[in-house]
């Protein structure tokens, strides 16, 4: 999930992406797809071979349960960074800032990695509620791709997905706006940098502001 804050202070280590090459075939978008559509699972499919990517419609996950954690993670984020400081490092849950990879990976960006039982900065009642609603889409999603690449038990996925030992985790990320990128003459910064989610499957809560790229088949990214 991605919130914005006020603005913040540009920070000399954070690195700048490297220019991708030019996208030469036409880019017509990432599916949209209609979850209670009869097609649904078919169209997951095809959006599974062709992106990894796609947005999901009619999910069902009430907007007041959204609105109330983005308010949660934004009061957060808005605070003291020596205040935030004291939530971290995360091990595995917490609060981190730059470090977005072992490899030495770094960002313009802030995250919060927590769960239902160890989330003492944001109301627990706030992420089980949110939590509770996206494992059920998460469920009914990896049923209809189960489904549609024809594999006979259609709760293979879920079913692991549901286990108590499942490592599932939500993570608050966090991009502050700063003033200062706009002198960059061009310079292009990482968020969060180019990676491949190693879960069987990531729900991305996103805002409406632009920078969320995806790499294509062909190597160039929209």
């Amino acid at each position: 999930m991605v919130v914005l804050s006020k603005p913040a202070p540009l920070d000399d280590h954070y690195a700048s992406i490297k220019t991708c090459k030019p996208r030469i075939s036409v880019f017509k978008g990432i599916p949209s797809i209609n979850l209670r559509d009869p097609k649904a699972k078919t169209l997951i499919i095809q959006a599974c071979q062709e992106f990894g990517f796609f947005k999901l419609l009619n999910h069902g996950v009430p907007m007041e349960t959204i609105a109330r954690l983005e308010a949660e993670a934004l009061s957060f984020f808005n605070l003291p960074r020596s205040v935030k400081d004291k939530a971290g490092p995360p091990n595995p849950f917490g609060y981190g800032t730059k470090g977005i990879g072992p490899n030495g990976d770094v960002g313009w960006i802030e995250y919060l990695l927590i769960n239902t039982d160890q989330n003492p900065e944001i109301s627990r009642s706030a992420v089980k509620d949110y939590v509770m609603e996206v494992k059920a889409v998460a469920y009914e999603v990896v049923e209809l791709i189960a489904e549609g690449l024809g594999i006979e038990r259609r709760d293979v996925w879920s079913k692991m997905l549901r286990e108590e030992e499942s490592d599932w985790c939500l993570r608050l990320n966090h991009y502050p706006i700063s003033q200062d990128l706009q002198a960059l003459s061009g310079r292009k910064m990482i968020g969060f940098g180019e990676h491949t989610d190693p879960q069987i499957i990531s729900l991305l809560k996103s805002n409406n502001t632009s920078g969320l790229q995806i790499c294509l088949k062909d190597g160039t990214w929209v």
